[in-house]
Formats: C-alpha cells, sequence, structure tokens
C-alpha cells in the first residue's frame, strides 16, 4: 500500500471520512466485517491525509476514461494533498496482477477474472459494476472459411487467459460438444491477439472491445455472439486498501456514479474520449458504447454478479485454473462489497476547476 502522512484532516477529507463510516456501517449490517474487521477499526480507517491513490483506466471501461478525462479525482482531493496516479490495463489479466502486486489500489475486471483471482488467493473485493457489457466474441479474418465454433477443431485461437474472453472461448466451445483439447490456445495480451488475426498467425481470436470493433472494421467477422457468456464489468479493489483507506475508496465510486450519469447523458462525448484514447474511427467506438456496453447497470455489486459467476466457476475448476470449487464457493461468498455504492454521493465529485 502506499504510505500517507498524519497531518491533520482538512474539511473535503472529513466529509468523505462521514461517507466512509457510513459505508463501513452498511457493510457490516449487510456483509458482515471485510477482512476482519471490527466497527471501531472501521470507524477509525483512513485517518491520514496525502499520500497517493492509484487507479486504473482502461478502454474496456468507459467510466474510467471519462473521469481521468474530467479531471474529477484531482480536484477532490487536491485540497487533501492525495496525489492520482493512472496506470493503465491492457486487459483484465493486468488489472489482476497490479492489484496482487499493490502496483494500483483499484483496478478494472471482468467478474470472471475476478473470481479467478480471489479464488486463487487475491484478497480483492468487487466495491462497483461498471458495465454489463458484450465485450467479447469469437472472430475471424475477412477471407477465413471458418463460420461456426464447430469449425474451430483442430485450429488455432488466440486468446488472454484469465480474461472473459478467454472464458467465452471455453464456454463456446463447451456449447458446440468441444474443449480446449480441440484446439490451440495462443496466449497473447487482446491487442496482439488481434495483430496475431490480421497477419495469419492464427485462424481465430477470443476478441475484446474497443480492439474487436477496430478489427471489425478492417474486415474481420464475428463467428459467435453471446451475451450470457460475458461477465460484468467489475470495479475491484484490494482489502487492504478498503480498510486502510475507506475514505478514496469512497471518493473513488463516488466519481464512478458521476460518470455513469455523465455518460447518460453525453453519449457522444463518450465515444469520442473512448476513440481518443484507443485511436479509433469515431463510428468504431460509437458502436462500442452506444451498441455494446450498457452503463446503464445496477451498480451495487451482488446477486446478480452472483448467479452469473456461479455458472463460470465450474469451468474454472474444469480448466485447472482454480483448484477445486470449494476455492471458487468462498471466492463468491468473499467477492462483493455494496457498502461503497450504497453511501455514493456523486454530488460530492465536483466539476474539475
Amino acid at each position: 500500500m502506499n504510505s500517507r502522512s498524519h497531518s491533520s484532516p482538512s474539511a473535503s477529507r472529513t466529509a468523505l471520512k462521514a461517507l466512509a463510516a457510513a459505508a463501513a456501517a452498511a457493510s457490516l449490517l449487510l456483509t458482515g466485517c471485510v477482512a476482519g474487521e471490527d466497527s471501531d477499526a472501521a470507524a477509525d480507517a483512513g485517518a491520514a491525509d496525502g499520500g497517493t491513490l492509484t487507479l486504473d483506466f482502461a478502454t474496456y471501461n468507459p467510466l474510467s476514461l471519462i473521469i481521468k478525462d474530467q479531471g474529477w479525482l484531482e480536484s477532490a482531493l487536491a485540497d487533501d494533498g492525495v496525489t492520482v496516479e493512472w496506470v493503465q490495463s491492457a486487459g483484465s489479466n493486468k488489472a489482476n496482477e497490479n492489484l496482487r502486486s499493490g502496483a494500483i489500489d483499484v483496478g478494472s475486471t471482468a467478474g470472471s477474472a475476478a473470481l479467478l483471482h480471489r479464488a486463487n488467493g487475491s484478497p480483492i473485493k468487487a466495491i462497483d459494476i461498471f458495465s454489463q457489457p458484450e465485450w467479447a466474441a469469437l472472430a475471424v479474418g475477412a477471407d477465413s472459411d471458418i463460420t461456426s465454433v464447430a469449425d474451430l477443431k483442430g485450429k488455432s485461437v488466440a486468446a488472454t487467459k484469465g480474461t472473459d474472453p478467454y472464458f467465452f472461448l471455453v464456454q463456446a466451445l463447451d456449447e458446440a460438444g468441444l474443449s480446449l483439447d480441440d484446439v490451440t490456445v495462443e496466449q497473447l495480451q487482446h491487442a496482439d491477439g488481434r495483430s496475431a488475426l490480421e497477419n495469419g498467425s492464427v485462424d481465430a481470436w477470443a476478441g475484446l472491445d474497443p480492439i474487436m470493433a477496430g478489427a471489425e472494421q478492417n474486415g474481420a467477422r464475428l463467428i459467435h455472439r453471446n451475451l450470457d457468456f460475458n461477465t460484468y464489468g467489475i470495479l475491484a479493489a484490494n482489502e487492504s486498501f478498503l480498510k486502510e483507506d475507506p475514505e478514496l475508496a469512497q471518493a473513488v465510486v463516488n466519481a464512478y456514479e458521476k460518470a455513469r450519469a455523465w455518460a447518460a447523458e453525453n453519449p457522444e462525448e463518450t465515444a469520442q474520449i473512448l476513440a481518443d484514447v484507443a485511436g479509433l474511427d469515431l463510428a468504431v467506438a460509437q458502436t462500442v458504447v452506444l451498441e455494446r456496453s450498457n452503463l446503464d447497470v445496477d451498480p451495487a455489486p451482488g446477486e446478480a454478479q452472483r448467479s452469473v459467476l456461479e455458472k463460470i466457476g465450474p469451468t474454472l475448476v474444469e480448466t485447472g485454473d482454480v483448484a477445486g470449487q470449494d476455492a471458487v464457493d468462498k471466492a463468491l461468498d468473499g467477492l462483493f462489497d455494496d457498502s461503497f455504492v450504497k453511501s455514493a454521493d456523486p454530488e460530492s465529485i465536483s466539476d474539475a476547476q
């Protein structure tokens, strides 16, 4: 965790502490203590000023792009001497690796990836749902004779292990009566998977938007789509961060809820921000934001995500990514913390000056 000095709290940090205390109380009532903390520890958490808040931005998380572009967190935390640092996540696997190592405090991950990492010992919590996207599908080149998942038998498929597109591939193969043994999975990061597809190094690609939408514009074809195989976009944080700096976690969730409302009011501007960051044509970014990213979703993590991830759990065990179902069940029981969303105050995040 980032170290923080212990100077007197400012007025704005005091207000944030009040929100954090409410979040902690709600957590105790609704889900039990987080990481073994009791009510006194929760009330005293985050008493320090200064330091650094490190969070990610990702092209698959439009809300993160809005918050970074608008400078809301920098403005909200400036009086407290908190420095906001941004790290780009190239995929859920990278976000989770950075969370595990402590390189970031808050990261953007697919539900499946969050479950995978918690089941393997990473102490993360889902504190906000940023989207319910259709961001994964199976793609082939423009001239490919592959037209269905069944045609992938004996073929090579690029995929980023530990991410939604990888688990999309696993589920799609199973639905078609195939398994990972029937294909050759080339482990490549998302952007490299697109490159491999376009240069003919692989026969297919388990793609991720907005990179996938860009590949479509260049002629790639989607041979299999299934919204139900996509898990939610989850904002995850380390338990240690939530315990030590709940006021900063609350500020992040406040900013996310402000961004959700802003995106609803400014869909074209949201698409333009995505286009600028991802280097996409505006029309491609519009497809991603307006057609494949459901940002108008209940932000409180809980039963909706659990019902989806319960279906993914056995797959994690079957593929050998998690040792056993007990680890999956335990991870599901401890993954969600809706207290910050329930205490969210988007209006506490003012526009940057």
